[in-house]
């Protein structure tokens, strides 16, 4: 009888210890898995806006080149000038992208060759929007180089004749070539370097002495420009 307590009292125990125990068990196994919290890392890139835009200083450097239909060997040659320009680019994709430049100038135009005594014939604002589509290489790092080709049309307005009481030079379609630099300081900031070359080629008509001229002036200008680039 003394020996068979200790057995029943160790028992009673053991099985309450298991009654307390199982359905804690049982609620952990019950209990739904939870996912883990993703961990923020510093490592995430922002998208990039497909806009950009850049503001340049722009040469523009014409060939000094046409005629006068009427007069043979004449000659026409051109002032070059220096303008501020903007020029605004949407990414289709990574590489390739459209671009719109916008800027206005003036060109004084001269006789040349047999006609270099009229001196200044007229002077005539020129507006030549131009958009190119272009493609970027993109495995330079921060250089960023592109070449692209489009399309120029150039429009002439408040112009005045010297040497001619009148002048129309006739609003006009050209090609367009470029290649340029971009170099990014940072994903927005950026210093850029660009080259154009525009096939433009007006016709004009003008009156000189009372006479009716007409002929075609040869431009052809080189654009050449440096600024700043800003990717949104």
């Amino acid at each position: 009888m003394t020996a068979a307590r200790p057995l029943r009292e160790r028992a009673l125990a053991t099985t309450a210890l298991l009654m307390l125990v199982a359905p804690a068990a049982m609620a952990a196994d019950l209990a739904p898995a939870q996912e883990p919290v993703p961990q923020a890392t510093g490592d995430a890139i922002e998208a990039q806006s497909p806009w950009q835009v850049r503001v340049r200083g722009l040469g523009v450097i014409t060939n000094d080149s046409g005629s006068v239909d009427q007069i043979p060997g004449s000659g026409l040659s051109y002032s070059d000038s220096v303008i501020p320009e903007l020029d605004i680019s949407y990414y289709l994709t990574d590489n390739i992208a459209a671009e719109l430049i916008l800027g206005t100038t003036y060109a004084n135009i001269y006789g040349d060759d047999s006609v270099a005594f009229l001196g200044k014939i007229g002077k005539t604002w020129v507006l030549p929007p131009t958009l190119t589509l272009q493609y970027h290489f993109t495995d330079f790092g921060a250089f960023k180089p592109y070449v692209g080709a489009g399309v120029n049309y150039t429009m002439f307005y408040n112009q005045s004749g010297a040497a001619a009481s009148d002048l129309n030079v006739k609003d006009s379609f050209g090609a367009a070539l470029q290649v340029g630099a971009d170099y990014m300081v940072n994903d927005h900031w950026g210093v850029n370097f660009d080259v154009k070359k525009l096939f433009l080629r007006p016709e004009y008509e003008t009156t000189i002495g009372g006479n009716a001229y007409t002929g075609k002036a040869k431009l052809d200008p080189w654009l050449i420009g440096a600024g700043v680039t800003y990717r949104f």
